[in-house]
């Protein structure tokens, strides 16, 4: 997969955040592109920015916590363009509440759009790319499914899930000529604390815009570019990275929580962006 030229990538949450910035560098390498996401609107914008540069791009509408929904847009990518070399499981939501106060139908939105998306992903998609001999997938997980703070237990679940998923899934592929990515960045300049919007009407979850530079200062780092996520996952796919970790800091919090697993201790909260 080093070289992109005329093959065919499908991301999910294409329309806004990392999937729409790695939709674009995708089509940047001259890739075909089949974006997807539940914001309709906002997909087609997506959809006529791509277009524009000439290269060829469709737009999906579709939830991907729908095994069936995922299975349509496995079959509209087959027969638009032939083939799909490179699938990008990247739809999520994230909703901050504690444990203990996230009720059934909360969990189950999470989970069903955050680790079965992913999982219907991979089971749509992968048995075509070993059919086909060529094939990467790149699963969006987070910093967040490598170290865990409070509030976020049902995001912090499912990213946990999709590295554990990405990691099997990457032994299972050794002998064939799919590979596997899985995607860990830290605060990004996106609207993933904004999800809700996209959430069940059933659940009455009020929107609270969350400006990053409130969570920067919350978090004392600066939120990264989606543009420069978007070129460390086309980087890992051509150099067949597993790893993609976006943020330094990420590496001493891995650090830290391994050292506290080998000794015994209970979790500590993260440490900060300077490692310190």
């Amino acid at each position: 997969m080093k070289d992109l030229i005329g093959k065919t990538a499908v991301i999910t949450g294409a329309a806004s955040g990392i999937g729409r910035a790695t939709a674009i560098r995708c089509a940047a390498e001259g890739m075909n592109v089949v974006l997807a996401d539940i914001e309709g609107p906002l997909l087609d914008l997506a959809v006529a920015e791509i277009l524009a540069t000439g290269v060829r791009a469709i737009g999906v509408k579709c939830d991907v916590s729908d095994s069936a929904q995922v299975e349509a847009l496995r079959d509209t990518a087959l027969t638009e363009f032939g083939a799909v070399h490179l699938l990008m499981n990247n739809a999520g939501v994230a909703y901050g509440r504690p444990n203990h106060k996230t009720s059934p139908a909360q969990w189950q939105w999470v989970v069903g759009v955050n680790l079965l998306g992913v999982a219907y992903g991979v089971s749509a998609f992968v048995p075509a790319m070993i059919e086909q001999g060529e094939g990467h997938i790149v699963n969006t997980a987070s910093e967040a499914g490598l170290t865990a703070t409070p509030m976020l237990g049902s995001y912090h679940a499912t990213k946990y899930a999709v590295v554990g998923l990405s990691e099997s899934l990457s032994l299972e592929l050794e002998a064939t000529n799919v590979n596997v990515s899985c995607l860990c960045p830290e605060l990004v300049d996106t609207k993933i604390f904004e999800s809700v919007r996209n959430a069940p009407a059933a659940l009455n979850l009020s929107v609270r815009p969350a400006p990053v530079k409130i969570i920067e200062e919350l978090m004392g780092t600066v939120a990264m570019d989606p543009a420069d996520v978007a070129a460390d996952v086309i980087y890992a796919v051509k150099a067949n990275r597993f790893w993609i970790i976006t943020h330094q800091v990420t590496e001493a919090r891995i650090l830290q929580r391994n050292r506290d697993l080998e000794a015994g201790r209970r979790p500590r909260m993260p440490l900060g962006p300077t490692g310190l």
